[in-house]
């Protein structure tokens, strides 16, 4: 029998949402469809305003917006169901990452918040809702992120071969999967993704990316910059470890230097070798023994970023598809996963990635209606 579950993501890069119908039939992982809905551009622009670690925004504006993306997040559920013909009433349940807004783990008092409300999700879909994921990890004195690992684990793990995973979303992360499957699983995130890329890209050319790294490629790495900006007390901090784009942010690379020093161009493509490097400084401190490194995530799009990846790193660098899994699709499919973990009372977190004091329970269940 059918074992349906929908998973909802939303990343730093602040696209839209992704949806990914899961089977769990037989214990198996099975992709039935997937289901992509972009943010409007008022709705992105509300989430980046609120975003920043400098503004200020009002409850009611908080809560209008925490409202919107609700409302938007059950119409991606409904558009996903309209691609089959599995009714709302066959899904166990939807886990929803919701939209991180600002994520805070290591102040005095540690925070993550997302938005999204869950249950405008579950009374719209009459689907029960798996939200809020981070918190509880948070309050066991975890980073509350990543939470991907776990199930990377359980989709690309291979008994004979050691496996490093790299999502590169707004922010990037890897997932060290040792060939020896009784070795703990390493996972964090390395530091910048596509977000200064993107934003870089946005304040010169009015683009919400930068396809291909197309203009990233007519510009010259400036050596210096990238040392200059690799001083950032983040990268040299241990593992485990998580960060946001409130703090990777243009405000961050106006602080660590004058920007109107250098051709726009350049700084373009010296911020896509700070992204590559970054993350294969990270591998090659903590899985030097790496032999597949597997990419997914939006930074899969960048031609020069994997390019980048490919100079710095001895062992072949992969795309997710060419292991069952398309690379877009991988985060929307691992909160399915997650909200799974959640129904059936299981860990969703691995506690040697977060730093939490043990494995835990994720997230809010709530319930679909009842007549």
């Amino acid at each position: 029998m059918s074992e349906f579950y929908i998973g909802l993501m939303s990343g730093t890069s602040l696209d839209g949402i992704d949806a990914a119908l899961v089977d769990f039939k037989n214990g198996a992982i099975r992709l039935v469809t997937f289901e992509y809905l972009a943010y409007p551009d008022d709705i992105k622009a509300a989430i980046q305003q609120i975003s920043l670690a400098e503004n200020l925004i009002s409850l009611k504006d908080y809560g209008g917006l925490d409202t919107r993306l609700g409302l938007l997040f059950a119409e991606t559920v409904d558009a996903l169901l309209a691609k089959t013909d599995i009714p709302a009433s066959s899904i166990t349940a939807i886990g929803s990452h919701g939209q991180t807004v600002f994520h805070a783990p290591d102040r005095s008092l540690p925070f993550s918040l997302q938005i999204g409300d869950p249950n405008i999700i579950a009374e719209k879909t009459g689907i029960t809702t798996v939200a809020d994921f981070r918190r509880r990890d948070i309050a066991a004195h975890g980073q509350g992120a990543p939470l991907v690992p776990a199930f990377h684990q359980a989709v690309f793990s291979h008994p004979h071969i050691h496996r490093c995973i790299v999502n590169i979303g707004g922010i990037a992360n890897i997932t060290v999967l040792p060939a020896d499957t009784s070795a703990p699983i390493i996972g964090f995130d390395t530091g910048p993704g596509n977000t200064l890329i993107d934003l870089w890209i946005q304040r010169h050319q009015n683009r919400d990316y930068d396809p291909d790294g197309a203009w990233a490629k007519t510009g010259n790495i400036n050596h210096k910059l990238v040392s200059q900006l690799a001083q950032d007390a983040y990268f040299k901090m241990p593992a485990p470890k998580s960060t946001g784009k409130e703090h990777f942010s243009l405000t961050w690379l106006e602080r660590h230097c004058d920007i109107h020093q250098y051709r726009p161009e350049d700084l373009q493509a010296s911020l896509c070798y700070l992204t590559a490097t970054s993350i294969c400084d990270a591998i090659q401190q903590y899985a030097p023994a790496t032999e597949q490194v597997l990419v997914c995530g939006g930074g899969i799009h960048n031609d020069y970023l994997l390019q980048l990846l490919g100079q710095n790193l001895s062992c072949p660098v992969l795309s997710t598809d060419d292991f069952g899994i398309n690379p877009d699709h991988v985060e929307a499919m691992a909160f399915a996963w997650l909200a799974r973990q959640t129904i059936n009372h299981l860990p969703g977190n691995l506690k040697e990635v977060t730093g939490a004091d043990r494995a835990v329970v994720l997230g809010g269940i709530y319930q679909k209606g009842f007549i």
